[in-house]
């Protein structure tokens, strides 16, 4: 006899019929559909099924794009969803337009006409208020779109290649006509959303409508350059550091000194901060030891931005070469005293940044005993675990031993060794961006070695560590240096003053100032 299972190891066949029935009716029935669902199939589904193609295609995916739609009432959301659909649908509609596939041009252009009207009444509806300045670029947007979609559509009719190939131009170019209108619409409506966020920090005195508004605008600035530029311009930097010096808001500190941060990756981030003396309040935060550690890591990370190298703009900023000594010693505690990687980094990074920034500070640094700080940081895992961490230790030291004085505390701190193990870092996840900061670290060891063998002590300890050996192997196997050339060329360049240095020590004619050494790339 056939028994089916039940749950809790009953069989069907061991119950009488009259329970079996009563079972049956109790059982729900969309779980019974589900069960029997696993036995069955339909032909004329399984046919539809065969006969529908999957799309290759990128853009049939954008169909689907806002299914969810942005929350109710927040226009910020809708304003980014919805003008990064669109903003994607330019760019497809210009990669068909080059294949001449018009088919494909004039339904996304339908579809962009949608997505526009969507956007434009939503907003409205959400914002209930409008300029005659939004209105006039909402009615130019909606204009371009209709006139897209009707060129579009005709180009559809005509078969003469001569004429569509005319029609393709007139295309193009309201194509473009239409992104430089949308672009203007949405920066308006995007500039109208920030000042309201700026104003509530500004006027608020309620530690949690501002620690909300702050948290707003923080999201804001990770959507890239133009955001960081509009929040400047309509005063972010000035409300977040009127933030900062209120002691009701100190919880609030990182969370604003974080945004601040972001902001300052622009120009007129940089400039604002500059005109609201927002270094001296940097300084005052770093080196009042009453903040808490998390605030101080997060001044030292907008130090670190205001102090890149890679921002031209922020190379003359008296207000900081005028506290620079406090700034460096602060950075300097904080490397010292650092509880994690994270706030080691932050520091060591405003402190590599601040090297190239002002050649004074190397002096500086060189005072501070930084180069015992950094090397025995080197030893405690705690802080020191990463390559981007190393990276930024390196630097320094790279940039620091340009001096004649630094060899000395690179001796006494056994600092060779160290940095010969540098030579071996290997990244252990293999993401692009850990294997970029290992080969970092191996161009600015190698770079920092062939510095140091000025000096005969150095290099009569890096001829004891096999120095040349490393060097040789790093050359000729491109898997230990991740097959870069960038550290190919620091290692060829650099075994130049090694070999040098080691056989001037053999035949006691080394002589400060006869080696050609490898200048330092910026991070």
């Amino acid at each position: 006899m056939n028994m089916m299972a039940l749950p809790g190891g009953r069989h069907l066949g061991s119950i009488p019929l009259q329970e079996q029935r009563l079972h049956f009716m109790q059982v729900d029935s969309v779980q019974r559909w589900m069960e029997d669902l696993k036995l069955m199939t339909e032909c004329e589904c399984m046919c539809v099924l065969q006969a529908k193609p999957i799309s290759l295609e990128e853009d049939t995916q954008s169909d689907l794009i806002l299914a969810g739609g942005p929350g109710p009432g927040d226009p910020l959301q809708l304003l980014l969803k919805r003008g990064w659909v669109i903003s994607t649908e330019l760019r497809r509609i210009g990669q068909k337009l080059a294949q001449d596939r018009w088919a494909r041009v004039h339904s996304m252009s339908v579809r962009l006409t949608c997505h526009a009207r969507s956007m434009v009444s939503e907003y409205s509806t959400i914002s209930r208020t409008t300029s005659q300045e939004m209105g006039q670029a909402e009615k130019l947007l909606m204009e371009k779109c209709s006139e897209l979609s009707a060129v579009t559509e005709r180009c559809l009719q005509v078969e003469n290649e001569h004429v569509l190939k005319s029609m393709k131009a007139c295309v193009s170019e309201t194509l473009s006509m239409l992104g430089q209108h949308f672009g203007q619409l949405l920066e308006l409506a995007l500039t109208r959303e920030v000042q309201a966020l700026v104003r509530k920090i500004d006027t608020s005195d309620n530690i949690y409508i501002t620690e909300s508004t702050t948290g707003n605008l923080f999201s804001l600035t990770q959507e890239g350059a133009p955001l960081c530029r509009i929040i400047a311009k309509e005063g972010g930097v000035v409300a977040l550091f009127k933030v900062c010096r209120q002691d009701t808001f100190r919880c609030l500190y990182p969370q604003a000194l974080r945004t601040l941060a972001s902001i300052c990756c622009v120009e007129e981030g940089v400039h604002q901060l500059e005109k609201v003396d927002g270094i001296l309040c940097l300084t005052d935060i770093l080196t009042d030891d009453s903040h808490s550690e998390a605030t101080r890591a997060e001044a030292a990370a907008v130090v670190a931005q205001v102090t890149s190298p890679h921002l031209s703009f922020t190379q003359h900023l008296t207000s900081f070469l005028e506290n620079m000594e406090e700034i460096v010693t602060a950075l300097i505690k904080l490397c010292q005293e650092a509880s994690s990687g994270e706030v080691f980094l932050l520091a060591s990074a405003a402190l590599a940044n601040i090297t190239f920034f002002e050649k004074m500070a190397c002096e500086m640094l060189l005072q501070l005993n930084a180069i015992r700080v950094l090397l025995e940081a080197c030893g405690d895992k705690q802080r020191v675990d990463t390559p981007y961490t190393r990276d930024q230790i390196v630097t320094i030291l790279a940039n620091m031993s340009v001096l004649e004085q630094c060899a000395s505390d690179i001796i006494q701190e056994n600092g060779v060794q160290l940095i010969m193990g540098m030579l071996s870092e290997k990244p252990r996840s293999g993401t692009p961006a850990e294997v970029a900061a290992c080969e970092r670290v191996q161009q600015k060891a190698a770079v920092t070695l062939a510095r140091l063998c000025r000096d005969p002590d150095v290099a009569r300890e890096a001829v004891r560590l096999s120095c040349m050996s490393r060097l040789i192997e790093l050359c000729r196997s491109p898997s230990e240096r991740n097959s870069s050339d960038a550290v190919l060329v620091a290692c060829l360049v650099s075994c130049q003053p090694a070999f040098r240095s080691s056989q001037g020590l053999k035949e006691g004619r080394l002589r400060p100032g006869q080696l050609v050494l490898p200048q330092l790339d910026k991070p």
